[in-house]
C-alpha cells in the first residue's frame, strides 16, 4: 500500500500545481485536466483490485455532491465539482471526512489571506456580517456598494484549496503508513 501511496502522490502533485496554477491566473479549470485527472485516476484505482476502484468512485461521488449546492448558488464553479470528485477518487476510500476537511480549511485559509492582502473583494463578506449582527444596517443602502455576483474580483480560486487539501490527505496517509 505504501508504495501506491507514493504513486498517487507523485501523480498529483503535478496535476494538482498545474490546475491551481490555471485557476489562480484564468478562473478556469479545463476539462481535459479535471476529466482527465478523474480518468486516470479511476483507471488506477481499479488496478489496485476492484472494491478499491468502486469505493474510490464512491468517495469522489461523495466529495462532489458536497459541492453540488455551492455549484447551483454559483458559489462554485464546474470545474471545482469535476476536481473535487477527481479528487476523491484519487484520495480512495475512506477519506471523504479527512478530505473535505482539509479542503474546506485550505479554503478558509486561502480566502482569509487573500482578504488579507486585498486580492479579492471583501465587500460581499463584510455586508453579510453586517446583515447578520448589525440590526441598525441598511441593507438596501448596502447592496447599492456591492460588486456584481459574478464579477471576477470576488472570486476564490477553490482549486487551489482542492489541491492543498488532496496534498495534506495524501501527505497524512503516507505518514500513517510509514507509522505502520
Amino acid at each position: 500500500m505504501l508504495r501506491i501511496l507514493i504513486f498517487k502522490f507523485v501523480f498529483s502533485l503535478p496535476w494538482v500545481i498545474l490546475l491551481a496554477v490555471s485557476d489562480w491566473r484564468k478562473h478556469e479549470l479545463p476539462n481535459l485536466w479535471t476529466l482527465g485527472g478523474a480518468l486516470v485516476a479511476t483507471v488506477l484505482a481499479f488496478a489496485v483490485g476492484l472494491n478499491y476502484g468502486l469505493f474510490s468512485i464512491a468517495t469522489g461521488i461523495f466529495c462532489m455532491l458536497l459541492l453540488l449546492l455551492p455549484f447551483f448558488l454559483r458559489a462554485a464553479g464546474a470545474g471545482d465539482v469535476k476536481m473535487i470528485f477527481a479528487a476523491g477518487i484519487i484520495a480512495g476510500p475512506g477519506n471523504f471526512l479527512n478530505l473535505t476537511l482539509l479542503i474546506s480549511l485550505a479554503g478558509l485559509l486561502l480566502a482569509v489571506v487573500m482578504m488579507i492582502t486585498k486580492t479579492v473583494d471583501s465587500s460581499r463578506v463584510k455586508h453579510v456580517c453586517r446583515i447578520l449582527f448589525d440590526f441598525k444596517y441598511d441593507r438596501e443602502a448596502g447592496k447599492k456598494n456591492l460588486p456584481p455576483k459574478n464579477s471576477e474580483a470576488c472570486r476564490v480560486p477553490f482549486g487551489i484549496a482542492i489541491g492543498a487539501g488532496l496534498l495534506l490527505n495524501l501527505a497524512a496517509q503516507l505518514f500513517y503508513a510509514v507509522q505502520g
